[in-house]
């Protein structure tokens, strides 16, 4: 009786969902057109593209430049995709970090086929009076996209605002003007950034957002920092990824710049610093030095696919 029962349930089953079963998973919207349940196997064959390293029973590619992931079978993957960052500006605000997005879980379904990755670059720092921080590049993996950070705001009435990005710029100040805010980041891949001071004769910038944090707000004598960047172990070991650039300041008190790769604003003659390369980090903010007030650039992105393949 039982088993007429599970067989009559099965048919009526068919019959409701058009006669596939299939109907009740959720589509990924991926290229390879996979629905979630269909993530199998959870082991793989070794792929190519990108430095290839091996962590225990699972391969890791990083790309630390543009080129392609090649599945060579059907199987799910955890990916981290992170994008080109901010500029800082031109005695202004620190850059802000790329998007960052991870899935953080191998259940992303590839085929057996070529997947497109591009790295992003990191924007340039503003390099003239009255120059913000350009944004980076995107970053994608397949049909993954992280978005560019945003460029500090610089020491001008015009662009005194931070630019939107993965996360945003922080905001600068130009005397007799009202201070500039902190451009907005992008939902679930970063954070806005700082706004520069209300008052005082530093002309502090605000931070630049990061991955995990706001970039800070500047005070009447301090820049704000960068804002913290999120830590991965995609690739074997925790390192921490798209940090806020520090804003920069007059002559003192420049912002740090966020863990995970964000550069330190300028103050009193020491340059903006860049944002590390492949980490998302922001470009510092500039401040007073005497060969000029220019932003630090903006850090290159980074896609890391990792795999069990034994």
């Amino acid at each position: 009786m039982r088993s007429w029962f599970k067989f009559v349930s099965a048919l009526l089953l068919v019959a409701l969902t058009g006669g596939s079963v299939d109907a009740f998973t959720m589509q990924r919207g991926r290229s390879a057109g996979l629905a979630a349940a269909a993530c199998t196997p959870l082991t793989m064959a070794a792929g190519t593209g990108g430095t290839i390293t091996t962590d225990g029973d699972y391969k890791v590619h990083t790309f630390t430049a543009s080129g392609t992931f090649t599945a060579a079978a059907s199987g799910c993957v955890q990916y981290l995709v992170v994008a080109g960052a901010g500029g800082g500006g031109f005695y202004g605000g620190g850059g802000g970090a790329g998007g960052y997005r991870t899935n953080g879980a191998y259940d992303y379904a590839v085929v057996a086929q070529g997947y497109t990755v591009t790295v992003g670059a990191g924007g340039a720092g503003g390099a003239v009076v009255d120059a913000r921080g350009a944004n980076g590049s995107n970053s994608v993996f397949d049909t993954i996209t992280s978005t560019a950070g945003g460029g500090g705001g610089a020491w001008s009435d015009a662009a005194r605002d931070g630019l939107t990005g993965g996360s945003g710029g922080g905001g600068a100040r130009k005397s007799g003007f009202d201070p500039g805010v902190g451009g907005t980041g992008t939902a679930g891949q970063g954070s806005a950034g700082g706004n520069a001071a209300e008052a005082g004769a530093n002309f502090p910038g605000g931070g630049g957002g990061g991955a995990s944090a706001v970039g800070a707000n500047a005070t009447g004598s301090q820049a704000g920092v960068g804002g913290a960047g999120t830590a991965s172990s995609i690739s074997g070991s925790s390192v921490t990824y798209a940090g806020g650039g520090g804003g920069g300041a007059y002559q003192a008190n420049a912002g740090a710049g966020g863990a995970g790769g964000g550069g330190a604003g300028s103050a009193s003659d020491t340059a903006a610093t860049n944002g590390t390369a492949n980490t998302g980090g922001g470009g510092g903010g500039g401040g007073y030095v005497a060969t000029g007030g220019a932003g630090g650039n903006g850090g290159s992105g980074v896609v890391i696919v990792r795999y069990k393949f034994q």
